[in-house]
This record gives C-alpha cells, structure tokens and sequence, in this order.
C-alpha cells in the first residue's frame, strides 16, 4: 500500500499527482463498503478526530461525521458559536485544549485563509482542511474530480468550465489546482468582477459568455453567489446575474452535445441553476453529496496511516 506524500491535507496545492489517485483509488473502495448492508469498517478505532468548525457548514459537517463514524472514529464536535471563542480564546488555545483530551486528528473549517496550514505548524494532531476562508476547499476539489471521473473516465484532457463566483470561491482554487494536477483543461466564466485578475497566469482559460463555455465543455460546475463574502456588489442584481448566467433547461438543451452538470451546493435554486436542470439526468449533484463522505473516509484514513502511537 503506498501512502501520501503529506501529513496533513491543508489544501491541493501541497499533493502530488500521486497523492491525488491514490486518495480516488482509497475512495472507491470505501464507496462500495458504504453501499454494503454493514456500513461500518473498523479502520480508524481508537482513533480520535475533533471537528472544528469555527463557521456554519451543515453539508461538509455532515459528511465528514457521517465518514468518522463510518470508519468507527470517536469523534468529538466543536462549534465556535457556542464556545469559549466567543470569549477570546486564541486558535491555538482552542486547540491545545482539544489536544489535551488526547485528539489524533483535526477536521477544521476557518474564516481565515491559512489557518489549517497555521494549525499544522503548532500542533502534532494530523490537520484536514475543511475550508479555510476564499482559499482553499481540498476534499471538495476531491469529490467532485471523483465524481467526474466516475461520469466521463480519466480526466486528462477533458474540459471543466467552473461558473459563477470565482473571486470568493475557495471550491474553484481547490477544483483548478486539482483538474489541472489530473490532466484536464479548465476555464472560469462569469462577469468579470467576479473573476481575479490575472487567472490566465493559472493556465486557465477565462470565458465571458456563458453558452460559448458550455459548447467548449465537458462538465459544467455551477458555483453560488457568495453573497455572504461579498462586501460589495459585483453586479447589478440576481436577476441580472441570472439572465446572464444562470443555468436553465432551455439553454442546456439548446447546446449540440450533452454536458454533466455539477455544483458544490449549497444550491440557489432558480439563481445559477434552475430547479429543472438540478434535478435533470444530466445533473450528477447527488452523487456529488454521496461521493463525498467516501472521499473523506479516504483522506482520513490515509492521514491515519501517519499517525505515530
């Protein structure tokens, strides 16, 4: 069994190709044990995992928990809403806490980007980012190149158009950083202010016209508006942004080849995806939801393999 190159997954840009297959390959075999009638493997017993979530997430949670304890992990959750944070309490406070209860590893979402690859430079629990800010987003990236490759095969090669806001979007850095890594061609579209400057350097290619990217691609990956970040508005209204980027039925038959359409969710019905084309055959967003708990029994349990007892 070969094992990864990294002892903590802070974000795509620190895995190898390597790394990369090797967690879609772990992955696989836990989704056929999640679709056994006995859902549970003993891997990770005796190994102990704190969830760290120091902003809302119900769908990654979810997952994440619903991977621990599928792989028979104890698990301990912690929501900075309600805790001692509120009070002042530093990061690493927090944490050395947590790590004084004996944890072996830490599963972290953070408003600041950085604050998983900090952590791992301060404590010996093993670090898995769960978003960290705009930056990155690493077992999303993972689940949805899973999802591809189960869809149309190897990537290498194959074209991604990711739509919608790339600025504020820590999927988009970790799903380009990942395609690239597989092989394939990405391209970003949506209105320019909400697309960085200067993508191109990326080796990414950058559309403003939704329907010419859609013809160009393979697999479209629908992003929401990140209202929640945005301080500013980046374009004139929803309903603009809609008409010009939203994803509906007719504009997807329209298109001379059949496209797989994804999106990381939480979904904005009828905003940058229409209920119809969310819950059409060429829609693979719950596949999406359920690859993702096997892709993060793969991480966890590969990054358990570095754990020294």
């Amino acid at each position: 069994m070969s094992e990864l190159s990294v002892d903590n997954l802070v974000g795509i840009k620190n895995l190898t190709k390597q790394d990369i297959e090797l967690i879609l390959e772990t992955a696989q075999e836990f989704k056929e044990v999640i679709n056994r009638p006995i859902k549970k493997v003993p891997s990770l017993r005796d190994i102990t995992i704190a969830n760290l979530f120091f902003e809302n997430s119900t769908r990654t949670k979810l997952s994440f928990e619903l991977a621990e304890k599928r792989l028979s992990a104890d698990v301990i959750n912690f929501s900075a809403a309600s805790s001692s944070v509120k009070k002042g309490e530093t990061l690493i406070d927090t944490v050395n806490n947590i790590l004084s209860m004996k944890v072996d590893m830490v599963v972290m979402r953070h408003p600041y980007p950085g604050a998983a690859k900090f952590l791992s430079e301060h404590v010996d629990a093993k670090i898995v980012n769960a978003g960290d800010g705009a930056h990155e987003h690493p077992t999303q990236a993972l689940l949805d190149s899973f999802s591809m490759i189960e869809q149309i095969g190897n990537l290498e090669n194959k074209k991604v158009v990711i739509v919608g806001d790339i600025k504020h979007s820590r999927v988009a850095l970790s799903n380009i950083l990942c395609l690239q890594k597989l092989g394939a061609q990405v391209m970003v579209c949506g209105p320019t202010t909400l697309i960085p400057k200067h993508i191109e350097k990326w080796g990414v290619l950058v559309e403003h016209d939704l329907k010419k990217a859609l013809e160009w691609c393979d697999v479209a990956n629908m992003l929401r508006i990140q209202l929640e970040r945005q301080d500013v508005n980046y374009f004139p209204s929803l309903r603009e942004y809609t008409k010009l980027y939203g994803l509906d039925l007719e504009l997807l038959n329209s298109l001379s080849k059949k496209i797989v359409v994804m999106h990381p969710g939480p979904i904005n019905r009828g905003v940058e995806i229409s209920t119809e084309v969310a819950d059409s055959d060429q829609s693979i967003i719950l596949q999406q939801v359920e690859n993702g708990v096997a892709v993060r029994m793969a991480v966890l349990y590969l990054l358990s393999q570095k754990i020294k007892h």
